[in-house]
């Protein structure tokens, strides 16, 4: 049985569930859930400034979130953003981290423990990275990711990793990406690299592909089988990296 949903045409979060002063912001809730996909949007490495739903790196993600809801149009499908306290990352502190981790618990006392996808852009790759060792979150779609040298991937043993970088990205480096990959494939993930050809990392260059393929992964992502033409499975059948 259908719950009923609530959701915005725009993109943008409803009030209710996630009111203010949590981290989660719902943007189609379903009373019922049986699945669930989260948008990380970016930050700076550094900064205590309070993140705010008006800066630029939220703002980007309004139309990612668009063509996930697109792509994903079922309704017992939750689909929410992640509000962060601050805008960076800030070193060890890692804020981002506990805020999306934040999110994943107020999630699970609205829907239950239901499978979770990650969507992340920039630091807020780096951030659905980290989280993805959370026993929920079975794969992550990481757009243009922040991924340096160091950063473990231990725990992305059995998960899914989609890795989406622009190839004339000057602000996060396409060949860390790779690394990084290449790393957690080595303990046991099922992780692919592939590059936006002309892409640059606010994602405005080929915009329509950026959109398209995240859409496509996320749904990838959420199927209980891997589509042997899928995204993953072609990133999966390259080396290092495939080109979209």
């Amino acid at each position: 049985m259908r719950g009923r949903t609530r959701t915005t045409t725009s993109g943008t979060p409803t009030r209710g569930p996630g009111g203010v002063g949590t981290a989660l912001l719902p943007v189609r809730h379903a009373d019922v859930a049986r699945a669930a996909v989260l948008v990380l949007h970016g930050g700076r490495a550094d900064s205590l400034a309070p993140s705010r739903p008006w800066n630029v790196a939220a703002l980007r993600m309004r139309p990612v979130v668009r063509a996930v809801a697109a792509a994903v149009p079922d309704d017992e499908v939750f689909l929410g953003q992640v509000r962060y306290r601050l805008q960076g990352w800030n070193g060890s502190r890692a804020d981002p981290v506990g805020d999306v981790q934040r999110a994943l618990a107020e999630l699970a006392r609205l829907v239950g423990e239901v499978p979770v996808v990650l969507v992340g852009h920039s630091m807020g790759g780096r951030a659905a990275l980290r989280v993805a060792a959370a026993t929920q979150v079975g794969g992550v779609v990481a757009l243009a990711p922040w991924c340096p040298e160091g950063e473990p991937v231990a725990h992305l043993r059995d998960k899914k990793v989609i890795a989406l970088h622009g190839d004339r990205d000057r602000v996060t480096d396409p060949s860390e990406s790779i690394a990084f990959v290449r790393r957690a494939r080595a303990v046991g993930s099922r992780a692919g690299v592939l590059l936006v050809k002309g892409g640059d990392h606010a994602m405005l260059r080929r915009y329509g592909t950026w959109h398209g393929a995240t859409g496509a992964a996320v749904a990838e992502l959420l199927r209980p089988a891997q589509s042997p033409d899928g995204l993953l499975a072609r990133a999966l059948s390259e080396a290092d990296t495939g080109l979209l």
